[in-house]
């Protein structure tokens, strides 16, 4: 017997949107627009794996957490689970292998006999270290509507939504992402509920669903919607050609005095200085742009934000970013200088990330 999380997320969805284009109308075009988005992900001739990663999700057992811990590093979601009920987890969630994105935990610590061990799904990224970094910088999410543009599997919508955010709208084209983001959801159920006093919610009457997914790109999205308070844009502006549009379109989701939250590679250097890998970076093919950071101050002011800040420079370690049973192709050890572990393979400057927030 199929669940039926992916269809009840997608209501959700369409539900939010409805009730917000009742204050905000640019949200109609994105109703209008919606279901296409959600017809091209399940597509099997855009995406050869999808119909297997819907199926994954569906063969979930149907189970009721006990309690969702939002807000902790390790996502956990407390829910008893028989033996066999973890082993069907287990192998299902593999399915989706692989998981870069996290960490999260499903099952129940306690340590009674007839309780089955949690999954710990021990991700490629400890995206907990990122967002402890960035987080401490943040205005107040409670309450403010969030844009989280590449955001994966979703870890950091999730934890978007544990800080109190009212409505979270996760974007990002993968597939295999969107279906890891609906088994989290399976789990977690309705303790995002827009109606919860705490994480700790499991009431099946509560409002509606809190945070959600769309599986495009930002460029799909409806220009100028103005919809957001908050928009994130964490390890994707050096993915994109043309780095201006990308801020741009950023801007164009935000209210008027919205907060932007950039992360992104950067490099030493003065306001003058951006790096153009010739052709690959830390075997990446697809980075275009490393700015140094004044340059990128200078690129945010350029396109019409203000108050613009660095809040945090990082270099990421192999303690960050790893192989684990979860990820086990090749990771950023793979990638640096075997005899100078400040360098890629390339020979540039090892990963250094930078956090700027700036408002519209």
């Amino acid at each position: 017997m199929m669940n039926d999380t992916i269809v009840r997320a997608e209501r959700e969805l369409y539900l939010t949107l409805l009730t917000l284009a009742q204050t905000h109308p640019s949200a109609y075009e994105w109703l209008t627009l919606l279901p296409e988005w959600l017809r091209h992900i399940k597509d099997r001739s855009n995406y050869a794996h999808a119909p297997a990663y819907q199926a994954a999700v569906g063969r979930l057992p149907v189970v009721t957490a006990d309690s969702v811990a939002l807000d902790a590093d390790i996502l956990t979601i407390n829910v008893n689970l028989t033996d066999s009920e973890r082993k069907q987890t287990l192998a299902l969630l593999k399915q989706l292998m692989p998981w870069r994105k996290g960490p999260f935990q499903i099952g129940s610590s306690q340590n009674e006999s007839e309780q089955a061990e949690p999954i710990l799904i021990d991700t490629e990224w400890h995206s907990d270290w990122k967002w402890r970094r960035v987080a401490r910088h943040l205005g107040n999410l409670k309450g403010r509507r969030v844009l989280d543009v590449g955001g994966g599997s979703g870890y950091h919508g999730w934890r978007m939504a544990g800080a109190g955010a009212e409505t979270v709208i996760i974007v990002d084209p993968s597939c295999l992402f969107y279906h890891q983001f609906m088994a989290i959801r399976h789990f977690v159920g309705a303790a995002d509920a827009t109606d919860a006093d705490d994480s700790n919610s499991q009431d099946n009457n509560t409002d509606g669903y809190r945070t959600h997914y769309i599986p495009v790109p930002l460029e799909a999205l409806p220009a100028h919607s103005q919809l957001f308070d908050t928009v994130f844009s964490m390890g994707v502006l050096y993915h994109r050609q043309s780095p201006f549009e990308h801020l741009q379109q950023l801007r164009g989701q935000l209210v008027k005095g919205g907060e932007l939250v950039l992360e992104t590679l950067v490099i030493d250097g003065d306001a003058n200085t951006v790096l153009v890998p010739h052709d690959r970076y830390a075997q990446m093919n697809n980075v275009y742009f490393l700015p140094s950071v004044a340059a990128l101050i200078g690129w945010l002011e350029k396109v019409g934000f203000t108050d613009v800040r660095c809040v945090d420079v990082a270099v990421t370690s192999t303690d960050e970013q790893r192989q684990t049973d979860w990820m086990t192709y090749q990771s950023l050890s793979d990638f640096l200088d075997p005899n100078d572990a400040s360098k890629t393979i390339e020979g540039y400057s090892a990963p250094k990330r930078a956090t700027l927030i700036a408002k519209k």
